[in-house]
């Protein structure tokens, strides 16, 4: 199956409202940035989403997408769910399944109360399922025949999910990775991981704290996601093959690459192979 990167950028998205910045104004492509969001592809068209965030409706035109299959929730922040209204199109025929968290669960129905109220035919409601997820207990994703895991991680001081599908994970607004998450994100092809800026901040990974993250779980390749606008993506580029020159790090003596290793930063389109059981 194939994983698209709907969304690399942070909350404010890049371009940044009113910035002139060299980022906000790059020609590059690459560098304008959709709230953070991934889609992975069961079908040609269809498949299963990873947070509705504010362009939802502008990602999935972009990314030809026709079907839902169900919806995965990392957290409740605006950036996260803020499309969820969008998905109505997808609902006509049948509820969406919406996997969450409890706490994150009771958010949904406090923030889209009116798509719970019974009212009059009409007026465009999304038909949702929520579901809630206990952490680190496989399940089956609605009718697909694929497993998910939530994976535990932390948002500052909040607790939020997220999600191993197959060989590979997704881990955007993400601070620590506690010591009983490890165990599941052992043995990945693909990891993508939150990694804001460069300068450290209080509830997301730096560039240095998501590089060490990656040493230590070791995926055979690793993405960067929900990037601000402090660096292009040439730029943070540049800034990796910096690191991966840099001191030799760890106990073992062992630089932060070994052979074959690849890291990059992710970009809106950018796709690749996810392999499930």
């Amino acid at each position: 199956m194939e994983f698209e990167i709907l969304g690399s950028g942070t909350s404010h998205g890049i371009p940044v409202i009113g910035c002139g910045c060299p980022v906000c104004a790059s020609p590059d492509p690459r560098d304008n940035r959709y709230r953070a969001s991934g889609f992975l592809r069961t079908e040609r068209n269809s498949g299963v989403l990873i947070d509705a965030g504010p362009e939802f409706r502008l990602q999935a035109l972009r990314a030809g997408i026709s079907g839902l299959e169900a919806l995965l929730v990392t957290h409740a922040h605006a950036d996260h769910i803020h499309g969820l209204d969008d998905v109505r199109i997808f609902t006509h025929q049948r509820d969406l399944p919406v996997y969450a968290s409890p706490g994150v669960i009771e958010e949904i129905r406090e923030r889209f109360a009116y798509v719970f109220k019974n009212t009059q035919e009409g007026g465009g409601k999304p038909r949702l399922e929520l579901i809630p997820v206990e952490p680190g207990k496989p399940f089956a994703i609605g009718n697909t025949g694929i497993e998910a895991t939530a994976v535990p991680i932390l948002h500052g001081e909040i607790g939020i999910y997220g999600w191993r599908l197959g060989d590979s994970a997704y881990l955007t607004d993400c601070s620590a990775i506690p010591r009983e998450s490890r165990p599941l994100l052992e043995g990945l092809s693909t990891l993508v991981i939150d990694a804001l800026r460069e300068r450290p901040h209080t509830t997301h990974f730096c560039f240095a704290g998501a590089m060490e993250e990656i040493i230590k779980l070791d995926p055979g390749r690793a993405y960067l996601t929900h990037l601000c606008h402090d660096f292009s993506h040439e730029g943070l580029t540049r800034w990796i093959e910096a690191w991966k020159g840099g001191p030799e790090i760890g106990a073992e003596g062992k630089r932060f690459f070994g052979e074959g290793k690849k890291i990059e930063p992710a970009y809106d389109g950018l796709r690749f192979t996810v392999t499930t059981p």
